[in-house]
């Protein structure tokens, strides 16, 4: 009966001549000026003798294909890329002391590294004392950043330990005692160079 039903409907329909094969929607009758697929009174699509199941619109139970501007929309995938990176920082010393302050900074860029090349280590000391004292200073400085940074995870031959004693200070100090020792901190530090690669996103 339904199948009758269905016949029936196409006929009248094509009969009638307001309705036809239509451009848009190949494989189904649609209406002559409207456009739109005629369906049956049971909301069955009408089809033609040239329906394909290739071709299946979302309101006669197919996939709707996505429209130009939902296709324009998608965002470019990242595409993921090595870069270079490179940074430098400053560790500083209380006078006559090898202690070593805070290293979390270098520690977490370090981390941040998708490959390390390698960490620079240069060791000073400020002028007061023998130019021989200071040199093994300044190279203690530098081995004791080092042993803390192998401590967290560096690899050690990435490692490059130098040290320049008194022969390049930064501070222009006069004065003498506390006050001499505490302008000429700036000399009492460990400079560190890391470099590498970093993994990023590229648009």
């Amino acid at each position: 009966m339904k199948k009758i039903a269905l016949a029936t409907s196409m006929l009248l329909a094509i009969a009638s001549g307001s309705a036809m094969a239509h451009g848009d929607f190949p494989g189904y009758v649609t209406h002559e000026t409207e456009g739109y697929i005629v369906k049956t009174p049971a909301g069955e699509c009408i089809k033609t003798p040239n329906w394909s199941a290739n071709f299946v619109p979302a309101e006669c139970g197919g996939t709707a294909a996505p429209t130009v501007e939902e296709e324009m929309a998608k965002p470019a995938e990242p595409k993921m890329v090595e870069v270079e990176a490179k940074r430098k920082f400053a560790v500083y010393f209380d006078f006559n002391s090898t202690k070593v302050g805070s290293l979390s900074s270098v520690i977490d860029f370090i981390k941040s590294l998708s490959y390390v090349e390698s960490v620079k280590l240069v060791g000073y000391a400020d002028r007061i004392g023998s130019d021989a004292y200071n040199q093994k200073l300044s190279l203690d400085r530098a081995t004791a950043v080092a042993s803390e940074l192998k401590g967290a995870g560096v690899t050690d031959w990435k490692l490059r330990v130098d040290a320049k004693g008194e022969t390049a200070p930064v501070a222009n100090c006069t004065g003498k005692g506390a006050q001499l020792i505490a302008c000429l901190r700036p000399d009492r530090r460990v400079d560190i160079e890391v470099a590498g690669e970093k993994t990023e996103k590229q648009m």
